[in-house]
């Protein structure tokens, strides 16, 4: 498999960036679904909020790679019997997907960082905080992280669902391009 996406699949790093996001966006899903229910005197009180902080950031480092990656890659050509509309809700649909990203991402920095105080990620280094002062910042940003978190969920099964219609209603190779193999 090649590295670059070529006119009839992805590349490999393509894929992996996908694959990757996918499992972290649901996985920190799943985290912050838990975690938002720990009392005080759990023992994953401060940990899990400190581990979905940092896979938090981590992400956000992955989606800007990827966003590059997308301009210097670009993906496959629309298959042939893909439509005009399906052209548009697949471009549409992509870029919602990825501003509903940033957005969730950058409401979680703004609620971690409201207080003034930096983010660690895994005690590795620490992200600054950049914007603060702005007055119910963790209340609001808790809210628009929250509600965007299910919408991007939500969003993403549909995304799944319609890579799904594409396999096996259409039988066209939607699907199959994202898994790296070539048209056929």
């Amino acid at each position: 498999m090649q590295l670059r996406n070529s006119t009839s699949q992805y590349g490999l790093i393509s894929i992996l960036l996908h694959w990757v996001v996918t499992v972290a966006v649901i996985g920190l899903f799943a985290l912050g679904y838990w975690m938002v229910g720990l009392t005080y005197y759990s023992s994953w009180y401060r940990t899990a909020p400190d581990i979905h902080k940092s896979i938090g950031l981590i992400l956000f480092a992955l989606m800007a790679v990827r966003l590059v990656w997308r301009f210097l890659s670009h993906g496959p050509a629309p298959l042939p019997s893909h439509g005009r509309v399906t052209r548009l809700a697949t471009k549409a649909g992509h870029g919602l997907l990825y501003l509903g990203l940033f957005a969730v991402m950058i409401s979680g920095y703004l609620i971690s960082t409201a207080d003034g105080r930096a983010i660690s990620v895994f005690d590795w280094f620490e992200v600054p905080a950049l914007i603060t002062g702005i007055p119910d910042q963790e209340d609001i940003a808790g809210l628009v992280h929250e509600y965007l978190a299910w919408a991007l969920v939500i969003f993403s099964g549909l995304h799944a669902l319609a890579a799904l219609k594409h396999h096996f209603i259409d039988r066209d190779s939607t699907l199959k391009r994202m898994l790296g193999r070539a048209d056929t």
